[in-house]
């Protein structure tokens, strides 16, 4: 197939639509008929390299500046000053239209964006799917999963999908929040934590390569199931680093988790008694597109605190995105406005025995994952204390 085209109705998230010098492939299709695709996302650390958790927060020796994609935006123009010149000097000059020999229109191309990626690295190239035929499928099943290296996290995912799919989606604010991890290793060294909403349960894998236990969560049997195949087929990761993943079913919308043994991915009850002794540490990505649903999670947030037996941060990665309503028939970012307005609401929030502190992180920490960091995307720290 030469072009993938998608229905006006389908969400494409910008990791898949554009991802430099790679190659997605199709594997199979899941339970709903849904095209299962496989992405591989470059790890810039060395894990024999790793320091010590520190005061700094563990960087990692691996992750070298030079290689480094910007952390703060995703400008990566020369630097002013920098005596950088365009290659065609024409495009410097003043009004004027450009003629070819024949008298014909001759267009040139424009210069470089500043939000474009680096003028040294290979453009950023329309993803091109390459189908596998049936027999090549197990190609990418224990052989390759024993080879895979180090830096390298491979996810299964789809491309398109309707807006109640969109966890079966990579979205850039979970690798925020993965870069995030691996910077404050100091923050999940042997801990139990929870991820909220996992998706594909990336940032799962990635925390679990320094947390003890992992609760990979998330609500819908077919999602599920793509956390634990994306898990298998890392485990490589998290065996090095120790750490356990259980993927498990946890519904924003319900007090209770579930404890049917029917129930595929429901809890034991010496798992819901180790995230209630144990668990310091919830985190989630990219969940706050819908304003039932974010509310939904800042309840769950504001329960399980008040639950676990220990104080807890929860880390929270958004990306503020703007779009044109007909109702305000402006540029508006609603979701996202609603998402602070929880927030300050959480702040605010006094029972009498919990508190919540409300912090932005700045986003400066070195990238150990490559993608296009860009200056929409945010953290926000929450932080359950007893009050005094």
């Amino acid at each position: 197939m030469d072009e993938v085209t998608f229905k006006s109705d389908t969400v494409l998230s910008d990791v898949h639509l554009y991802t430099p010098n790679h190659r997605h492939l199709m594997v199979r299709l899941n339970g709903v008929g849904q095209p299962v695709f496989l992405s591989q996302f470059k790890l810039l650390w060395s894990r024999d390299s790793w320091t010590e958790p520190g005061a700094a927060g563990g960087r990692h020796r691996g992750a070298q500046t030079r290689e480094t994609p910007r952390a703060q935006s995703g400008s990566v123009g020369p630097p002013p000053g920098s005596g950088h010149q365009p290659e065609d000097s024409s495009l410097q000059e003043g009004a004027g239209a450009r003629l070819d020999e024949d008298g014909d229109l001759d267009v040139v191309r424009r210069p470089r964006a500043t939000s474009d990626p680096d003028p040294t690295e290979p453009g950023r190239d329309k993803v091109h799917p390459m189908i596998l035929a049936q027999e090549e499928d197990n190609a990418l099943g224990e052989e390759a999963q024993e080879s895979c290296p180090h830096d390298v996290i491979r996810i299964e995912h789809t491309m398109a999908t309707p807006l109640e799919d969109v966890g079966k989606q990579v979205w850039r604010g979970a690798l925020l929040l993965a870069d995030y991890i691996l910077f404050r290793r100091d923050l999940f060294q042997g801990r139990t934590v929870l991820e909220l909403g996992a998706g594909t349960g990336l940032a799962s894998i990635v925390a679990a390569t320094v947390a003890r236990t992992v609760y990979c969560t998330d609500v819908g049997a077919d999602l599920l199931t793509m956390c634990q195949r994306n898990i298998a087929l890392n485990s490589h990761l998290a065996t090095a680093g120790g750490g356990v993943v259980k993927v498990k079913e946890l519904d924003w919308l319900q007090d209770d988790l579930c404890t049917d043994p029917e129930v595929p991915f429901s809890w034991s009850e010496g798992d819901i008694s180790d995230l209630y002794d144990h668990t310091t540490v919830l985190f989630a990505a990219e969940v706050f597109y819908d304003e039932d649903l974010t509310d939904a999670l800042f309840k769950t947030l504001s329960r399980l605190a008040h639950r676990l037996k220990n104080a807890c941060t929860a880390i929270l990665s958004v990306e503020k995105r703007l779009n044109f309503t007909l109702r305000h028939l402006d540029v508006t970012c609603e979701a996202y406005d609603h998402f602070r307005s929880s927030l300050r609401t959480l702040e605010r929030l006094t029972d009498g025995r919990l508190r919540f502190v409300v912090e932005p992180v700045e986003a400066s920490f070195p990238q150990f994952i490559v993608y296009e960091r860009i200056r929409q995307l945010e953290l926000w720290k929450v932080i359950a204390e007893p009050t005094p």
